[in-house]
């Protein structure tokens, strides 16, 4: 197995597991989906691949509905994608993305996370280099083989294949994300989820009172509304 299958053996569980946080971070991905393409889904492939996310969390879908008809009105305001750069304590470099309406109020509290546990906000492109921007798909496994889904989406650009307990997991470059999921589609193979995450190049292991400094910020990043995801360059166990 590569990269893609332990970072996500790694991190399954440990992150994004507050309901409430799954649910704010969908709703701003309708806004920005809906913004950028439209409400109806049959012509927005983002939105689609918002509201298959949105089911695979189990967000009702009444709250889906919502969120669209509340995303399309005038008065509602736009969230732009700010990325952060930056280092923890012992060295572990830090990728921040945050979905926010205000960037004045996100950079202040971004900084001062950084600054409150040691850690340093950086410039951009400090540390984005050291991430593999990935997108990735979960599938429904019934009557698929892995080995031949890898086989038929090397062309579409997949790079890692490999099955879980929830389905089969399809990683490519950020960039083949929308020749995947038109392909996918035009299968009718049945997408439980996507997204897009960045893999650390090299990870570095920490002594447990060392990694307890980096997780202060790890925690008080996650907390906060505008940040969508968190990513750095520690070693993390897979034990869970």
């Amino acid at each position: 197995m590569g990269r893609a299958f332990e970072f996500r053996k790694a991190r399954k569980m440990k992150r994004w597991s507050a309901m409430s946080k799954a649910f704010t971070r969908i709703g701003k991905d309708i806004v920005m989906a809906v913004k950028e393409g439209g409400p109806d889904p049959a012509s927005n492939s983002r939105l689609r691949a918002v509201i298959q996310n949105a089911k695979a969390v189990n967000m009702p879908k009444d709250n889906v509905e919502r969120a669209i008809k509340k995303a399309s009105e005038k008065d509602q305001g736009d969230y732009k994608e700010v990325v952060f750069e930056g280092y923890a304590p012992h060295g572990i470099a830090v990728l921040v993305e945050t979905a926010t309406d205000n960037n004045t109020r996100t950079v202040a509290n971004v900084r001062s996370y950084f600054n409150k546990c040691d850690g340093s906000l950086g410039t951009s492109g400090s540390v984005v280099f050291m991430f593999d921007h990935t997108c990735n798909f979960r599938i429904n496994a019934e009557g698929l083989d892995p080995e031949e889904i890898e086989l038929e989406f090397i062309d579409f650009g997949a790079e890692e294949v490999f099955a879980d307990d929830d389905g089969i997991l399809i990683y490519a470059p950020f960039e083949s994300f929308g020749a995947i999921q038109a392909e996918l589609e035009k299968r009718e193979i049945e997408i439980l989820s996507s997204g897009f995450e960045r893999i650390p190049q090299v990870t570095k292991p920490l002594s447990a009172e060392q990694a307890a400094d980096v997780e202060k910020l790890l925690e008080k990043l996650e907390e906060d509304d505008d940040v969508q995801s968190v990513y750095h360059t520690m070693e993390e166990s897979s034990d869970d």
